[in-house]
C-alpha cells in the first residue's frame, strides 16, 4: 500500500474507516491544544443567519494562537458577536470557541472559489482594527 503525503488530516474510527477532518497548514494551536477550524466551520454553517464563515488562528500573546471567525451574513440577518459565540453553547469545548468575530461582506476566495485563508490570516495578523473580541 502507498500512501501520499498532500497536508490533509484524517482520523480512523473503530471500524478502520478515515475521514478527512482538516488541512494540517489550517490547524491551530492554542494553549497547546491542536484546534481543527473545519469542525468550528461545521458547526457555524448550520447557524441559519450565516451564509459563509472561515476559521483562523491568528497570533495570541499567551495562547500562542487564539480562533477567530469571519462570518458572511445571510441578507436580511443582524447577528451581533454574542450570537455567534452563544451559537456554540452545548455543540463544542469552549476553547474551540472564536474569541474573536469580524463581519465581513465576502470572503477572498480564488478563482475557482477556494477560501484564501492565507490571506485572511496575513490581513489579521496585525491588524486589529474594527475586529470584536470576546474576553
Amino acid at each position: 500500500m502507498v500512501f501520499f503525503t498532500v497536508g490533509d488530516m484524517a482520523l480512523q474510527d473503530e471500524d478502520g474507516f478515515y475521514y478527512i477532518v482538516d488541512r494540517k497548514k489550517y490547524m491551530l494551536i492554542s494553549g497547546g491544544v491542536n484546534i481543527y477550524p473545519r469542525e468550528i466551520e461545521e458547526v457555524l454553517y448550520s447557524h441559519p443567519g450565516i451564509l459563509d464563515i472561515a476559521v483562523i488562528g491568528v497570533p495570541d500573546a499567551v495562547w500562542g494562537e487564539s480562533v477567530k471567525a469571519s462570518v458572511v451574513q445571510r441578507e436580511g440577518a443582524n447577528l451581533i458577536v454574542e450570537d455567534i459565540i452563544g451559537y456554540f453553547e452545548g455543540k463544542l469545548a469552549g476553547y474551540k470557541k472564536p474569541k474573536s468575530v469580524e463581519f465581513v461582506h465576502e470572503l477572498p476566495r480564488n478563482p475557482f472559489g477556494k477560501i484564501l485563508k492565507t490571506t485572511l490570516r496575513d490581513s489579521f495578523a496585525n491588524d486589529t482594527n474594527g475586529i470584536f473580541h470576546i474576553n
